[in-house]
Formats: C-alpha cells, sequence, structure tokens
C-alpha cells in the first residue's frame, strides 16, 4: 500500500530536528515533501532586511541539502502561499499540507483563509505550534485572561513543564519519477536567489541549522555562566547572538531550554546559576511578547495604553534622518545605529538606549523607529520589535508609567572606556574618554562628526511636561 504523501510548509522553523510540527507528520506518513515559498510580498525592501533577506536564502540552501539527506526533498516556490500550496498540494496528489503556528496578525488571516481554501478542496490540513515553549493558550491567569505584566507571566511560565527537543525525521520517502511533469507551470525555484548583503568577516549569526547549534553549544560552554555580568556590556561577547536562529527558526527553542538546562546542573556557583537563569528569562521575554501580540492584535498598528495614541508627537523629519543616518551626534546612540546599519544587529542594551532617545529626546513616534528596525534587523521579529518600542515608548505591557534613559550615563555606566563607541565610530578614536561618552566633544576634535541636534536634558523636561499635560487631559475626561 502507498503510503499517503503530505507537505510540510516551512516559515520560520528552517530546520529538521526540534521541529515539532515535522516531527508529527513523519510520524503519520514517511511520504513526507517539504515546502518554502518566497513571497514576494514578504521580502520587500521596506519590511524585509537585506540582512534578514540573506540569512533566510542561506539557511533554505542548507535546509535543501538535509531533506535529500533525510531521503525527500524541499521544493521552492515564488509567489502566493494562498494560491501555490493548493495548486502544489493538487498537482501531486497531497492528502494534505501541514505547518507550525504563527502569532503575528497578518499570518495568522492568511493562514485561516490557506486552511479554508484547502479544505474546500477537500484537502486535509495540521497546524499546531512549535516557535513556543509554552503555547499562548496555555498560559492564562487566574482570570483566564492573558498576562500583560512580564513579572507574573515569568513566575507562571517558569513553572510550566517543557518539552524535549525531538529528533530529526530519516528514510522519507522521496516524490516519484516525474513529479516535474505535474506541477505544470508553477514557479519551482531550484535554489533561493543568492542576497547580495555583505556579512563582515566576523557575522555576528550564521545561516542553518548546523550553525545554530554549534552557536548554541559554544555560549552554553562559557558566556551562559557570565551572561548577568556581560550582557549589558555591548563592547564584551556576553550574549548568545541567538536571537537571529531563533527568529528564522535554524535552533528550536526545546534546544536552547535543553542546554541551559545542561547548563544549570553543572554550575559551581550561585553566580553561575544566576546567569543562566537570566537567560532563561530572555527566553520568556520572548514568549511573553509573542503571547501579547497573540492575544492583543492591535499592538501590531499602535500602543496598548490608550494614552498614547493621543501623545502629540513632533515628527521632526531632519531630526529622524539625522537618527537614521547615526548623524545625532550622541556618540553612543550614532555607535549603535552604525552597529545595526552595517551588521544587521545591535547590542539590546544599545537598543533601549536609542529607542529611549528617539521617543523621548527627539519626541518622535515609537513606530518610526519600529518601522526602521525591521527594515534593518538580521532578527527582525514583529513581536519583540513591536514589544521592545512599546516598552522603551512607555506605551506598552510596563507597570512603570515614564521611563527615560540619559545616554550619557548609560554609556558611562555600560561602556566606561569607550571602547564600543571606538570600535563603530572610528573617527572619534583619538577623544577622551571622558568627552566620548559625554558627548561634549569639542568642534575641533570632532572633525566631520556634528554636534548634539537637541540637548538631552532640555527634551526630557519637554517631554515629560508634554506627558503630564496629556496625562490630566486623560484623568480630567475620565
Amino acid at each position: 500500500m502507498v503510503a499517503p504523501r503530505w507537505l510540510f510548509w516551512h516559515r520560520r522553523d528552517l530546520r529538521l530536528a526540534d521541529n515539532l510540527g515535522l516531527h508529527a507528520m513523519a510520524a503519520v506518513t514517511p511520504a513526507l515533501t517539504g515546502v518554502a515559498v518566497l513571497d514576494p510580498a514578504d521580502l520587500q525592501a521596506a519590511t524585509m532586511a537585506p540582512s534578514r533577506r540573506w540569512f533566510q536564502g542561506e539557511s533554505l540552501r542548507e535546509l535543501q541539502q538535509r531533506w535529500r539527506q533525510a531521503g525527500s526533498r524541499l521544493l521552492l516556490l515564488e509567489g502566493d502561499p494562498e494560491v501555490l500550496l493548493p495548486a502544489l498540494a493538487l498537482a501531486l496528489g497531497a492528502r494534505g499540507v501541514a505547518w507550525n503556528r504563527d502569532v503575528e496578525p497578518l499570518v495568522r488571516q492568511r493562514d485561516r483563509r490557506l486552511a479554508e481554501a484547502l479544505q474546500r478542496q477537500g484537502l486535509q490540513v495540521a497546524a499546531d505550534w512549535d516557535q513556543l515553549l509554552v503555547p499562548p493558550e496555555q498560559l492564562l491567569t487566574g482570570a483566564a485572561a492573558p498576562y500583560r505584566v512580564y513579572g507574573p507571566y515569568w513566575r507562571a511560565w517558569e513553572r510550566q513543564p517543557k518539552a524535549d527537543p525531538v529528533p530529526a525525521p530519516t528514510d522519507l520517502h522521496d516524490l516519484p519519477d516525474g513529479w516535474e511533469l505535474a506541477l505544470g507551470a508553477l514557479p519551482l525555484v531550484a535554489a533561493p536567489p543568492r542576497e547580495p548583503w555583505n556579512a563582515g568577516d566576523e557575522p555576528l549569526a550564521l545561516p542553518g541549522e548546523a550553525a545554530a547549534l554549534d552557536q548554541l553549544q559554544a555560549f552554553a560552554a562559557g558566556p551562559l555562566r557570565r551572561y548577568d555580568d556581560c550582557r549589558n556590556l555591548p563592547a564584551e561577547p556576553g550574549t548568545s547572538g541567538l536571537s537571529a536562529a531563533l527568529r528564522i527558526g535554524t535552533l528550536g527553542p526545546r534546544t536552547a531550554w535543553a542546554a541551559s538546562s545542561e547548563a544549570l546542573a553543572d554550575c559551581r556557583s550561585e553566580e553561575e546559576e544566576r546567569s543562566v537563569t537570566v537567560w532563561r528569562q530572555e527566553l520568556a521575554w520572548r514568549e511573553f511578547y509573542q503571547q501579547a501580540l497573540f492575544h492583543f492584535p492591535e499592538l501590531a498598528d499602535g500602543p496598548y495604553r490608550p494614552l498614547w495614541r493621543h501623545f502629540p508627537w513632533e515628527n521632526d523629519p531632519d531630526r529622524l534622518e539625522a537618527w537614521q543616518q547615526a548623524r545625532t551626534g550622541v556618540p553612543i546612540v550614532d555607535a549603535a545605529l552604525r552597529q545595526l546599519i552595517e551588521t544587521g544587529w545591535m547590542h539590546n542594551r544599545c537598543r533601549m538606549v536609542v529607542a529611549s532617545y528617539l521617543v523621548k529626546d527627539l519626541i518622535i513616534d515609537w513606530r518610526c523607529g519600529e518601522a526602521f528596525f525591521m527594515a534593518h534587523e538580521i532578527d527582525g521579529d514583529q513581536a519583540a520589535n513591536n514589544g521592545g518600542w512599546q516598552w522603551s515608548a512607555s506605551s506598552g505591557m510596563d507597570p512603570r508609567p515614564l521611563r527615560i534613559f540619559n545616554p550619557a550615563t548609560q554609556a558611562a555606566r555600560f561602556d566606561p572606556d569607550g571602547v564600543y563607541i571606538r570600535r563603530w565610530l572610528p573617527e572619534l578614536r583619538h577623544v577622551a574618554t571622558a568627552d566620548l561618552l559625554s558627548g561634549a566633544i569639542a568642534p575641533l576634535e570632532r572633525p566631520g562628526y556634528p554636534a548634539p541636534i537637541v540637548d538631552h536634558r532640555q527634551q526630557q523636561a519637554r517631554f515629560k511636561a508634554m506627558y503630564a499635560t496629556l496625562s490630566r487631559a486623560a484623568d480630567g475626561s475620565s
């Protein structure tokens, strides 16, 4: 008897191991074919960073090889998945299409439409969670409501059981001879196009499942045990650098959690245990923002707190352009933005500083920064990016009503020797460290580098006054 064929649609799970949806389908039938769709709507320059397109394309190349090693193949199509997947399933005589679910609102809407289209054609659909350790519907408050504050979420999330990684499928059955003819005019692509992006001599993240596992092992063997001390120092290699792998899915969350469990068991001090726990809390932050976007899809379009829907943003185009070009005259801000522009990645501490500066020094709508980050980040994730920007803007799920970072104070605390600033602003290497950190650089000391475009103290006072006025108006109308 011939086993029924299924298609497995890869999206943000570009791996074979620790892939729950793929593992479940491989248990149903060995006649399994992988599919990835290069959708032009998803690859627009405005929303898809060149670094992310490069990372995805190279990861798909490796994934094709892994499917061949498992005995089957990964088909690449170019176009609209709502049109192509039903046509492909019918052309190959597949029984159904399986995929892993996502939290993003537009993706969820598309998935619902696709499932309905497949079912109208008599095809089956299988979709479940993979990208989260704890599915969003599984973790609710005692009042059966979604969590809105991270602290209680973390305590409840930590107590939830975490599944073990599942193995990659083996001994799959390939398509029968003549399958190419069955596809007819479907837009089959032999391999992803080469993205002309320069990853640099030492890219933070390497694409592909094998590289992600190597990077996780290297992190768990050393930096993870010092994570609590080094994670806020942008000049130090103190973070995992795995955000891109987790975003595109070359690394599964259960594999990351298992590595932290092994490290925790081998800790030799309370400091090391604390470091592992803090990294686990970062994994929980990732899932907190994803469950927030799942339960509150309106976050994708605007602020969580109603007060911020009426904030009188100034949105000065010249100041926004200076920020986007890393020409604000504030060294720690410009260094961080230059790191993002050149590498596709920015250190997390610097993301908070840069975001606070745009919103609360330049008084520019946080959504401008959110869009800029998504257009440049190799690890661009709608839930994490939106959550982080709303946290920095004080418009999101943060119990603290107003949070403002002083760039000079942040630089002095987390880059005290100016190593990070000098690395990304080599034109300021000669400047004394105290001046480099404060930004009070004499004109003769900064040829070609701009003076600060705003005064932090003045802008901080203005922003607080604007916020207070808006708060009083909101209180008076309630």
